[in-house]
């Protein structure tokens, strides 16, 4: 979890046989590439100057950026750390205490940059391994707790305005560590809505409708944030089955696994 947001390269070090292929396959996609942030992992602000593995009240929180979202990586690593003297790890805890913390879009420095000139702020946060999808209003914290040697992952999307009655937020794919680097590009074309009682009936009013275009890297299960039901979702000129949950807004589908290397998808989510 640590590698996959410290946007440096990545190297298995496990002895023939013995890998853990279910974990790998978290980082690696198929053709042996790595959805890599886009620059050095860094310390949250409020992080530079504790002691996240020696005070007994520190989180570490870490940051990075993808291309159209951003990325918190926090864990509990009290108990232990590297002695200069000794050269070596040495414990100082048996026992450190479940810590709780908390973590906010502001964290990642660079957001507004993947983000556009547009973004007011508001998120839409997904959490990889509770997997729950939040929307954050600008200037709220989420509240974070985690036991030693426990971690998280929170992804900040920034939530699109594209009309009075439609949001959007790309997320990415979701069972990847770092969810959002599947998320190479994002385009909104809006238009005349020409089947009203259809989108009277999924969004209870009259509205125009959007196309989001996404270039897409990678394969398995792709999430969006969507403020309304979406119509229709194409993935490489293809239309496709998914799944939305009014209650979250979240937007789920496969994308499937690319026959070239490196390849880019083409989706369509028209709402």
């Amino acid at each position: 979890a640590a590698r996959s947001v410290g946007g440096c390269p990545i190297y298995v070090s496990d002895k023939p046989g013995n890998h853990n292929f279910e974990l790998l396959k978290k980082l690696v996609l198929p053709d042996g590439s790595v959805l890599r942030a886009q620059l050095p992992g860094r310390p949250t602000r409020d992080c530079l100057f504790v002691d996240p593995a020696r005070d007994g009240i520190s989180l570490l929180k870490i940051w990075n950026v993808n291309k159209c979202t951003g990325v918190v990586g926090i864990f509990n690593c009290q108990g232990a750390g590297w002695c200069k003297v000794a050269k070596t790890t040495r414990i100082h805890d048996e026992s450190p205490s479940t810590l709780t913390g908390s973590v906010q879009a502001t964290d990642v420095d660079a957001l507004a940059q993947a983000a556009g000139v547009d973004w007011n702020g508001e998120t839409v946060v997904y959490a990889h391994r509770s997997g729950e999808v939040i929307q954050l209003p600008k200037g709220v914290s989420l509240p974070v707790t985690l036991k030693v040697l426990e971690y998280e992952l929170f992804h900040f999307c920034p939530l699109k305005k594209i009309t009075a009655n439609i949001s959007f937020a790309p997320i990415g794919l979701l069972d990847m560590f770092n969810t959002g680097g599947a998320v190479e590009n994002l385009v909104v074309h809006l238009a005349s809505d020409t089947k009203p009682e259809l989108s009277t009936s999924l969004s209870g009013n009259q509205s125009p409708t959007a196309t989001i275009a996404l270039k897409v890297r990678g394969c398995g299960r792709f999430g969006a944030y969507s403020s309304q039901h979406p119509l229709k979702c194409k993935v490489g000129g293809a239309k496709i089955d998914f799944e939305y949950e009014p209650a979250t807004g979240l937007l789920s589908f496969t994308v499937p696994v690319p026959e070239e290397e490196a390849y880019r998808w083409e989706v369509e989510i028209q709402v």
